[in-house]
């Protein structure tokens, strides 16, 4: 058994099983009396819009929005282009033209809503008296802070005017949201930051994790989040009575596809879990933990497996002009953590096909990665404190490329662990 292709046959069906055209049909809403309108953001939000297209047997049009050279052909619904992940003008653009798709609707009308990861950077909204470059200056210092997905979608939805539900609440008709969540734990009102799902944090929380993380803030801007200003609509609010919203893809579903495939190759699988936070090398020495004591312990599990998990791991930045993203941090830190162990090959890449600022969607590992990398006079110890895992796993050829997938449910990582016995 070729052991990267078998690897990256699981990632194909962790993908395939978040594929919004297989899932959008068994969450449909009921037709209204009076008008459909598509609004959307995030990375696979063109993709979820066209199989919207296809499964809808009705009068649509609207608007999402995704990341530049994500869109695709659609027929009835407007697909606009933007940042990721550092909003620009063009985002900005967009998010005014998404309250405008629904702000004169009726209650007779349905808004449906397409939102996954990413969302959150392509529809920059920044209140009053500030500027998308304010937006952008707390974006970079949120990213490069190493806190989770959503303590940054917290202090996201309270320096906004479309995040935390107030999209959804612009409009007198029914909105209804289908999901693909890159959120741990699938809290639908953390998926992009909620721009029409309330949650029940408050500006008093924003500020918590503002100070927790250190973050340097303007005072103008800290000034905001201490006003009334920065408060969300509450979960509670009658706007949102009449509104739902159904997850229709999600890490869970993705793995357990993954695991049942792993199976059907005749080798044992077993999920961690889908919501695995944290810093990546932290994380990455963990799994890689485990792995060494299936390899020579055959515990807590037994060889030949495959070890699944998924979720949302962080990089605390301290290189700003390293390349990489989180699941190249993770394998780079897990390839120094099993350096010299024998049949322990690991694949970390995102979903969405992109991880971090670069083209790859992730990369591989194994125990000879670090002799390899010596071998070229590399020091991976080095590069991983340069936060410049790209560079590495280019040299080795290990870069894992996919190109956009069209969908998001977040970090996929799998560690296959000793040799097929047939």
């Amino acid at each position: 058994m070729d052991r990267r292709s078998f690897l990256k046959d699981l990632f194909a069906a962790a993908v395939k099983a978040a594929d919004p055209r297989a899932s959008l049909i068994r969450h449909l809403p009921s037709r209204p009396k009076g008008r459909t309108v598509v609004i959307g953001a995030g990375k696979g939000a063109a993709q979820m819009a066209r199989a919207l297209e296809d499964v809808w047997d009705a009068p649509l049009s609207g608007t999402v929005v995704t990341r530049y050279g994500y869109g695709c052909e659609t027929r009835h619904i407007d697909i606009i282009e933007a940042a990721h992940p550092v909003p620009d003008e063009a985002g900005l653009k967009a998010a005014r033209r998404l309250v405008s798709e629904i702000e004169h609707l009726s209650a007779d009308d349905l808004v449906i809503a397409l939102i996954c990861g990413g969302g959150s950077a392509l529809l920059p909204a920044p209140p009053e008296g500030f500027t998308v470059a304010d937006e952008i200056a707390l974006n970079e210092q949120l990213l490069a802070c190493g806190a989770p997905i959503s303590a940054m979608n917290t202090v996201r939805k309270h320096f906004s005017t479309i995040k935390g539900g107030r999209l959804a609440a612009r409009t007198k008709a029914r909105v209804v949201s289908l999901i693909v969540s890159d959120i741990p734990g699938d809290n639908a009102a953390h998926v992009a930051s909620g721009p029409t799902i309330p949650d029940g944090s408050t500006r008093d929380d924003a500020l918590a994790i503002i100070a927790q993380y250190r973050l340097k803030l303007p005072q103008a801007v800290l000034d905001h989040f201490h006003s009334a200003l920065a408060d969300a609509p509450r979960p509670d609010a009658p706007v949102f009575a009449r509104h739902d919203h159904r997850i229709i893809a999600s890490a869970r579903l993705s793995l357990e596809a993954a695991a049942e495939t792993a199976r059907n190759h005749g080798i044992d699988a077993v999920i961690l879990s889908d919501r695995i936070e944290g810093e990546a090398r932290d994380v990455a020495s963990v799994h890689a933990a485990i792995a060494r004591e299936v390899q020579e312990r055959d515990r807590p599990f037994s060889k030949p497996v495959v070890i699944l998990s998924g979720g949302e791991t962080t990089v605390t930045v301290r290189e700003k002009s390293g390349k990489g993203g989180r699941n190249g941090e993770f394998a780079l830190a897990f390839a120094l953590a099993v350096d010299g162990a024998e049949d322990v090959d690991c694949l970390a890449a995102d979903t969405d096909g992109i991880d971090g600022s670069e083209s790859n969607a992730g990369a591989f590992a194994d125990g000879s990665s670090i002799r390899r990398l010596n071998e070229q006079r590399l020091d991976a110890r080095h590069i991983l404190n340069m936060n410049d895992s790209h560079a590495a796993f280019s040299a080795l050829d290990d870069l894992f490329e996919t190109g956009p997938t069209g969908t998001n449910v977040n970090d996929f990582r799998a560690i296959l662990v000793g040799r097929h016995k047939a």
